[in-house]
């Protein structure tokens, strides 16, 4: 694998390099290390990659993409020019990761290696952005910070103290702007299998919502369920990675059957 900024991973990843990769895509605001303590939980199976755009972490000082279809580009390009050898590669993204996951499997779909997309708390993107999601773009200081609470995430000493949200909350704006500002362009369906995972207690999300997704596949998508809400992995990362391992080892063991090789990461 190519070396980029992209890309962050643990150094705790089985040795030798797990013969398949998932690239994760972060919430609104959120913070793409929280994706590496899930390593432990797909180990041997697969690497995990957290995606780090410009401006946010170790790339603060770059520019940041302007929209949402800038951000899923560059993902795309990033992504496939990490794919130089034939390890097989999932696509996951929660609420705001998921769309922008979604954008990015267009892009890609066809790529060899591409094995599947797995969208978490998100409604199908047709139906995004959502009318809260627009109005809570539109909102500034105390107002943003209550509209943005009622979808969870952000710890109660956050929502309490205006100093912290000054600090911690820009990126989150910008990440609901992002999303505010998205457009869907209907599209051929993705060729890759696509997994819904979302929580049975996650007030964003309906069935009607999900229903939409169908239209995004060629196939019809999987669906898995975890207690809890919108965050329902925040304190079980297993209710994601018990559901990415398996698809990950499928990923693999298929590509070996069509005779891929795969060679050690560097």
């Amino acid at each position: 694998m190519v070396a980029s900024p992209w890309f962050l991973t643990s150094e705790t990843a089985a040795a030798p390099a797990p013969a398949a990769r998932v690239y994760c895509f972060p919430h609104a605001g959120g913070n793409p290390r929280t994706f590496l303590g899930w390593q432990p939980g797909m180990d041997p199976d697969a690497q995990i990659l957290a995606v780090c755009p410009p401006g946010r972490g170790p790339r603060f000082r770059e520019p940041a993409p302007a929209s949402l279809a800038e951000l899923a580009d560059g993902s795309a390009i990033a992504i496939a020019r990490a794919t130089t050898d034939d390890r097989p590669f999932l696509l996951f993204g929660h609420s705001f990761g998921a769309a922008l996951a979604f954008e990015v499997a267009r892009r890609l779909d066809g790529v060899r290696g591409f094995a599947g997309l797995v969208v978490s708390g998100c409604s199908a993107p047709s139906l995004l952005p959502t009318p809260r999601v627009v109005e809570a773009a539109r909102l500034e200081g105390r107002a943003f910070t209550e509209a943005v609470g009622f979808f969870g995430g952000l710890p109660p000493e956050v929502m309490e103290d205006e100093t912290m949200q000054e600090l911690l909350l820009p990126h989150l704006k910008a990440d609901f702007r992002m999303v505010a500002g998205y457009r869907y362009r209907p599209g051929a369906p993705l060729a890759v299998p696509v997994t819904l995972l979302n929580g049975t207690e996650d007030p964003h999300i309906s069935a009607p919502a999900l229903e939409a997704w169908s239209r995004e596949c060629a196939a019809e998508p999987d669906r898995h369920w975890a207690d809890g809400g919108h965050f329902y992995f925040e304190d079980r990362p297993d209710a994601v990675t018990s559901v990415l391992r398996p698809l990950a080892r499928d990923a693999a063991a298929g590509a070996t059957r069509n005779g891929d090789q795969y060679v050690e990461l560097i």
